[in-house]
């Protein structure tokens, strides 16, 4: 499978176990590494339903379920990034579903280090060489990264 392959269908490459960015499957999705990581710690949260591209298409029950693997994984990320950088300000947690037409969330870390004109607005306004930069592309010097946080997940979730 390319790059490609598994971009186009990132739920489906979850599903098949195909989906290089999954860090562990949750109650109602997948925890996935961001595939840029120039604020190290970016994670999404997938749902597990190809189908499904709103919050309000799951039942109630599942709804819960996804927000409750949200707020997981946003302390999973919190907790990494805290401990991996004393300049670790907080976590934002975005339901968008503008681009891409399934439902997940965005869970980012933020930093004190974050330039002045987007440390306290929206990550999406960061220019849009950030979003392509190869040096903070995922990677294998994320590894340590990705490992961190899959062991914080396994933790909070015992």
């Amino acid at each position: 499978m390319t790059e490609e392959d598994w971009k186009a269908d990132r739920v489906g490459a979850a599903l098949r176990g195909e989906n290089p960015t999954v860090l562990r499957r949750l109650s109602a999705g997948f925890a996935c590494i961001g595939d840029v990581q120039f604020l190290p710690g970016y994670c999404v949260l997938l749902t597990d339903s190809p189908d499904v591209q709103r919050l309000t298409d799951l039942p109630r029950d599942r709804r819960l379920h996804f927000l409750a693997d949200m707020e997981l994984l946003a302390e999973a990320v919190e907790r990494v990034c805290a401990r991996r950088d004393p300049q670790f300000r907080r976590v934002n947690l975005e339901i968008l579903g503008n681009t891409d037409p399934y439902l997940h969330a965005h869970v980012r870390a933020r930093y004190h280090w974050e330039p002045e004109p987007v440390v306290r607005h929206p990550v999406y306004l960061y220019p849009p060489e950030r979003w392509s930069d190869p040096t903070t592309a995922l990677g294998p010097q994320h590894d340590d990264l990705r490992a961190e946080l899959t062991a914080e997940l396994d933790r909070l979730s015992d």
